[in-house]
């Protein structure tokens, strides 16, 4: 494959993206606009150099993105459609915002506070639904703030997100991140923090910048705009309506245990005024609402790491997941049938087989036999809503006893049922 800075609409990216011009570029990264030739649709492509982030922090943060993005489905953040990746790139393709920034529009002036409402609403409703989600943005600025072709916000750049299970033993993130002029005071501490609490102080800064067309705290000397900080050192201009000031400061309250809470901003005066209606947190392509869904949690879900060592030909188990080997012993394929029915072929086999379910749960069976010679571990772990994957490998025993039982008798019946490989043998 050509360098995707070389790349004409000649060429496509993987046969599915003919890519366009460069809409920007950073450190480690740059996105194009590309054209999916199948369906024509405009997509944002994310293009990952994988030699420039060598070090294993940088590598554990595009893990965390993309596990992030995959798992989150609001009208309100940009969507991450698929994962490609080769030895050398990672590619996000994400969806097209032909908008721009937020902050390139505010940068023109301040908004009325009938617009910056509207903007403020769309934005809660993005952070409130991440963090019911267990996710934490922690770089929330106009910047990452997209605008589609309605004039609707779109939160973006999730590279510096944690999740709650990065979080101590305290209860708190310790993580020294973000954008200076936007950070939370407790950051500053050093001595941890609430990523939902910081979230809501970066809000309140964007709020204060869309109606007041400046930055709450800023000062040409790093030190003394955290000082600022640090103190709540601000002042609201005259031109600000009392309940939005009143909003602000709870929004801007140096104390993260008084701070106001998503739940509250919902019911404040300002924020509902002329009407807000308060999405549902539901996934727009299933249309399963967060309750369900919860209720399905027992299946494993894949993260885009697993999905990418998946791809045929394309072995990246080695980049994204140094616990699985594709070789002999394992093998992963895509299934139609749902786990509770693949489990049940799989029961259904041992007894045919006469070997003992060792362990057996709603996404995994684990099968022994000749007199302990043979282990073999199934797995399930959820693609889509309609699709799975099925992983089987040899839990223990004898490595010949494994191939035989499995390459030619389990093997079969699975594969059987709508299954195709895409690792391992």
């Amino acid at each position: 494959m050509p360098e995707i800075e070389n790349v004409t609409v000649e060429n496509a990216l993987f046969g599915k993206y003919e890519l366009g011009k460069l809409l920007g570029c950073g450190a480690f990264a740059k996105v194009y606009h590309a054209r999916n030739l199948r369906t024509g649709q405009s997509v944002a492509v994310k293009v990952i150099n994988k030699k420039k982030i060598s070090s294993t922090s940088l590598m554990s943060n595009i893990k965390r993105e993309i596990s992030i993005m995959s798992r989150l489905h609001n009208p309100h953040i940009v969507k991450l459609y698929e994962v490609l990746a080769t030895k050398t790139k990672i590619y996000f393709v994400m969806e097209f915002i032909r908008g721009g920034e937020l902050f390139a529009k505010i940068a023109k002036g301040r908004f009325s506070e009938d617009l910056a409402r509207k903007y403020f609403q769309q934005l809660i409703s993005a952070v409130g639904y991440c963090h019911s989600r267990g996710v934490f943005h922690r770089d929330l600025k106009p910047e990452n703030l997209l605008l589609d072709e309605n004039g609707n916000l779109k939160v973006s750049d999730f590279g510096l997100s944690a999740v709650t299970n990065q979080v101590r033993a305290d209860g708190l993130l310790h993580t020294l991140c973000g954008t200076p002029a936007y950070v939370a005071p407790e950051i500053l501490t050093k001595r941890g923090y609430d990523g939902a609490k910081v979230d809501v102080w970066s809000c309140g800064v964007i709020l204060f910048v869309l109606t007041a067309g400046y930055l709450p705290f800023n000062d040409p000397n790093l030190m003394a705009m955290y000082k600022k900080i640090y103190k709540g050192d601000f002042r609201c201009p005259k031109w600000m309506s009392l309940d939005l000031k009143r909003l602000v400061s709870r929004l801007l309250d140096t104390n993260p245990d008084t701070r106001i809470t998503i739940d509250e901003i919902l019911k404040d005066p300002w924020f509902k005024k002329g009407g807000y209606k308060q999405i549902k947190f539901y996934d727009e392509e299933t249309g399963v609402n967060k309750e369900e869904d919860n209720k399905k949690d027992y299946v494993n879900n894949l993260n885009a790491f697993d999905i990418i060592s998946f791809s045929p030909g394309l072995d990246l188990s080695g980049l994204f997941d140094d616990s699985y080997n594709s070789n002999d012993d394992g093998e992963r394929f895509v299934s139609g049938e749902s786990p509770e029915r693949i489990v049940e072929r799989v029961d259904e086999f041992a007894k045919t087989e006469k070997l003992r379910v060792k362990n057996k749960k709603e996404c995994g069976v684990e099968l022994e036999g000749w007199n302990g010679n043979l282990i073999i571990v199934i797995e399930v772990y959820r693609l889509t809503e309609e699709m799975f994957v099925v992983e089987a490998r040899r839990g223990g025993g004898d490595a010949e006893c494994y191939k035989e039982m499995w390459k030619n008798k389990l093997r079969p019946v699975l594969m059987n049922q709508q299954g195709a490989s895409v690792s391992g043998n």
